[in-house]
């Protein structure tokens, strides 16, 4: 078969990649000065490119599978020459349009403006559907400095990413409008998804990473119960499926097993000793399928 080509995007996208690769069982290294990480799968090739220009690639067919922020896709024009394989949910955003918090947003949308942006393309959408009269900054960064509640400001809105919000507040920042929300994806040429082998390989990647992702949100519970204390035990316990019981040693009661989401674990373990279990554990789990 031949190799499926993979691209990471470097930054951030590449440390969450990296990570999940790592916890399906796929090892790579990328040695100084280079641009192509080694592996431990013989049927994969890596490349590393920047964040911006992995859907380019992918949508000339120049790659099979990258890993990118919907964002970029959108701001590309590629988001019908690539195919959307699965959400990953690493490093959620907006895209905002922002003005200084001292102005009224009105006010600036009857005059000319010049918006200072990372976001050329899907700027100039925005500016279309407010029927705006305006110009494009293009900052390579750092925009938040450009607006200014100033006569000598460069721009009059800034169009952004934001997590939290706390950069855009420290520059006096207000978020007007929110153009759309992104996280990093996994995305695959349309030439891939059409090759019956690279398809599946592409499906098959995509099932470990759900079993990984699914694994991060849950805990297995093991504990111990006496018999008369079995049925209430059972009855209040949460599970993905029947939970897993086994016959202790002596017949002197049961082995249950359950795995259950994080979040329920502080409120569960005080409920399973009231219900009467015993000798508790608590382990993490790798993948769950």
């Amino acid at each position: 078969m031949e190799k499926l080509r993979i691209l990471l995007a470097k930054g951030r996208i590449y440390e969450s990649v990296y990570e999940l690769l790592s916890d399906v069982g796929i090892s790579i290294k990328l040695p100084d000065r280079t641009y192509f990480p080694t592996t431990n799968q013989e049927d994969l090739a890596f490349q590393v490119v920047k964040p911006q220009i992995a859907s380019v690639l992918l949508a000339a067919n120049r790659a099979d599978v990258g890993f990118s922020g919907k964002d970029w896709v959108y701001e590309n024009g590629v988001q019908d020459g690539v195919e959307e394989i699965m959400d990953l949910g690493f490093d959620p955003v907006r895209i905002i349009a922002a003005v200084p918090d001292t102005v009224d947003y009105n006010t600036v949308l009857k005059s000319p403006v010049t918006i200072a942006t990372e976001y050329q393309n899907l700027s100039a959408q925005w500016i279309k559907g407010k029927n705006l009269t305006g110009t494009i900054f293009r900052t390579w960064g750092t925009s938040e400095g450009f607006v200014r509640d100033s006569s000598d400001s460069l721009a009059q809105i800034l169009i952004d990413n934001t997590s939290t919000g706390s950069s855009l507040r420290a520059n006096n920042l207000k978020i007007v409008d929110t153009l759309m929300e992104s996280s990093t994806r996994m995305y695959a040429s349309k030439a891939a998804m059409a090759d019956p082998a690279k398809k599946q390989k592409i499906m098959e990647l995509k099932m470990l990473f759900e079993a990984v992702l699914n694994a991060r949100g849950r805990v297995m519970l093991e504990m111990n119960v006496a018999k008369d204390k079995f049925d209430a035990l059972v009855k209040g316990l949460p599970s993905m499926r029947s939970p897993t019981v086994s016959p202790l040693f002596g017949d002197n009661g049961y082995a249950v097993k359950i795995a259950v989401k994080k979040s329920e674990v502080p409120v569960l373990l005080p409920k399973l000793q009231a219900l009467g279990a015993t000798d508790i554990l608590e382990y993490a789990l790798r993948k769950v399928l």
